[in-house]
């Protein structure tokens, strides 16, 4: 079984207080298990894909401008990761196994070459850590299904909005997904 780790917009504008699309504390709270089992990942062999949101300033066109306020805006210090994840990154960016990817929707794999990169080396089994646990987790997990991967989501390292919305969307993707929540 080959892995891909993928961390999923875990941005200053997701997780910090000052962010523009923060989930607060319950994203701030899985700062050391993100890196944990990132590391983990990293130590294992495993690739490990950065998915972060990329928007452009006033882009009146793309579908989450009516929902949400501007957020992970190109060259924006929003889009920069979060705690140590961070420095996981400048560490190990320059590493074969190591990938950021911008990604334009909620799932990592629509209209990016994620698939691709996974198949190129052989990776059967995503593992999905990151925010938002029933938004772009979720939709990355529904595409992983779709396309076949076998499907990991480590619970103390994703998280939410609201717990509610968190537990939904955790449900969903063992019951419905058949993913294996760890």
């Amino acid at each position: 079984m080959t892995k891909a780790l993928i961390s999923i917009d875990y941005t200053i504008d997701f997780v910090a207080d000052e962010g523009k699309l923060t989930a607060g504390a319950p994203a701030q709270a899985i700062s050391q298990a993100i890196y944990d089992a990132t590391q983990q990942a990293f130590d294992r062999g495993d690739y490990i894909v950065f998915a972060v949101d990329l928007h452009e300033a006033d882009d009146a066109f793309h579908p989450e401008s009516h929902l949400f306020p501007p957020h992970n805006i190109k060259g924006t210090r929003g889009r920069h990761l979060y705690g140590p994840l961070a420095d996981f990154y400048a560490q190990h960016q320059e590493h074969a196994r190591v990938c950021w990817l911008d990604k334009r929707h909620y799932s990592a794999f629509s209209g990016t070459d994620l698939d691709i990169r996974l198949r190129e080396r052989r990776v059967d089994t995503v593992v999905l850590t990151g925010v938002l646990t029933d938004i772009c987790v979720l939709h990355t997990a529904i595409d992983a299904y779709n396309l076949g991967y076998k499907i990991e989501i480590i619970a103390s390292a994703v998280a939410s909005l609201t717990e509610e919305r968190h537990q939904f969307a955790l449900r969903h993707a063992e019951q419905v997904l058949g993913a294996d929540i760890r």
